[in-house]
């Protein structure tokens, strides 16, 4: 008799704390913060990087050189202002990550994180408030000698900034040259299994 008295005072404890671990489990879900799971390309919520999520591309955050570096080095640069919770700047990742596929080896790709820019007076030309103007995106190309050859806000169409770049490195206009295209991975695997 007394060991069922035990037993049953046993089950009676191993009852009252599964039932306080489930108590706590559902307390902790009621105040997880679930707006971040809601997050996609079309609202304006963070869901991390905009490069690495939307754009495929982790390789250009952060940033391996600053616009002072690439303005004394010479090179042609492509500033893309962005804000992490802008649905137009996660549309627009992947003409920033493709931009960087064609030109990244010859001009200096930088994203600009606008929340990043400190609230100032003026900026100096090495810096990238000085090219902002209120909106992302919006892309910025600088040619050699650090003259502004395109500054638009909003959905600028790849096309148009391979124009300047074009015209920045003396190529072909698109109209007179093949097409630009990059060679897939795979494409070169099924090559060798034919």
């Amino acid at each position: 008799m007394h060991s069922i008295k035990l037993q049953f005072s046993h089950n009676l404890i191993l009852d009252w704390r599964r039932l306080l671990a489930i108590f706590l489990l559902l307390a902790c879900l009621l105040f997880i913060d679930m707006r971040s799971a809601l997050a996609d390309l079309n609202n304006d919520r963070y869901d991390g990087n905009i490069f690495v999520v939307y754009g495929g591309n982790g390789s250009l955050v952060p940033t391996k050189i600053t616009l002072k570096q690439a303005l004394e080095a010479h090179k042609p640069t492509f500033l893309a202002f962005y804000v992490d919770d802008s649905s137009d700047s996660k549309l627009y990742a992947i003409v920033v990550s493709r931009v960087q596929a064609f030109y990244g080896r010859e001009a200096e790709i930088i994203p600009v994180n606008v929340d990043t820019i400190p609230p100032q007076k003026s900026y100096s030309p090495t810096e990238p408030g000085y090219y902002y103007s209120g909106g992302v995106p919006q892309v910025v190309v600088l040619n050699q000698s650090g003259q502004v050859v395109l500054n638009k806000k909003g959905q600028v169409p790849y096309e148009e900034i391979d124009d300047k770049f074009r015209e920045v490195f003396n190529l072909l206009p698109r109209t007179e040259s093949a097409e630009l295209k990059r060679r897939s991975f795979n494409e070169l695997n099924s090559e060798l299994t034919q």
